[in-house]
């Protein structure tokens, strides 16, 4: 059974709702994970601007073709949707943020919530640590991208932001490496929101497990506990039999007359 709600959009939408042959609730239903997940993927590439990639082997350019590219396929699929939609201007009103998301695509990150939201509702803890590692991946990168020329900056590598990235998110924090730049400083707060986060997810999870595995256990010694039999009248009168005639030998045979 297919768990990927069929429109997950906030708010209703009558466009989907009453959709007589269900074919933009389709759509979104097949193409809003991967959007999604494109969302997060290209974050770093499309939040720093294409000028501080630098010009060493036309970084800038290939920069700028991707977020164009990014921004042309949140274009076609803004256009699917709206062709699908019963009241296609009306579709477009009611949806400001994806409209941003083609001319800004970072705004399309938003909708990237919903991967998250989908692991708390479904307890998936593995597409939960997949996300997160993505998004620490992402910041990462553009912690680089924007402290590596800056002045006083200690981050000058890929190598050393990853380092950083990854004492950060672990709550560890050695303080060898650290932002300088207001943009550094903004995603270092995001890496350590996500590095909590993970956390109490990961604790949570622990636990349910050692709570599930004891429950399992007690209800398996439970089970396997065998019943005590019960004795019937019939064995009781045997018994009963039996202990008469040991009874009677023992106190000898009565004298005749």
């Amino acid at each position: 059974m297919n768990d990927i709600p069929k429109y997950s959009d906030p708010g209703p939408d009558d466009e989907v709702v009453g959709d007589p042959s269900d074919r933009l609730a389709a759509y979104i239903a097949r193409t809003e994970v991967p959007l999604d997940l494109l969302a997060l993927a290209t974050l770093w590439i499309v939040v720093v601007p294409p000028g501080d990639f630098g010009s060493a082997h036309h970084g800038s350019t290939i920069a700028l073709i991707v977020r164009i590219g990014v921004s042309v396929i949140y274009g076609i699929d803004m256009t699917i949707r709206t062709v699908l939609a019963r009241r296609h201007l009306h579709y477009l009103a009611r949806h400001p943020l994806v409209v941003a998301s083609v001319i800004f695509p970072p705004v399309r990150v938003i909708f990237s919530i919903r991967l998250v939201r989908s692991v708390f509702r479904r307890g998936n803890l593995q597409r939960f640590l997949v996300a997160a590692s993505v998004m620490v991946l992402n910041g990462a990168i553009i912690v680089y991208l924007y402290e590596r020329h800056a002045p006083k900056s200690n981050i000058h590598t890929l190598g050393d932001s990853l380092w950083w990235s990854f004492v950060t998110v672990t709550t560890v924090g050695y303080g060898d490496f650290y932002p300088v730049t207001p943009q550094g400083r903004i995603t270092a707060c995001f890496i350590m929101g996500i590095g909590i986060l993970t956390l109490a997810v990961v604790t949570a999870q622990v636990a349910s497990s050692f709570v599930t595995q004891g429950s399992s256990q007690t209800e398996e010694s439970l089970t396997a506990e065998p019943a005590t039999p019960e004795m019937t009248s019939t064995e009781l009168d045997r018994r009963l039999a039996r202990i008469e005639e040991l009874v009677m030998g023992l106190s000898g045979t009565p004298e005749s007359g």
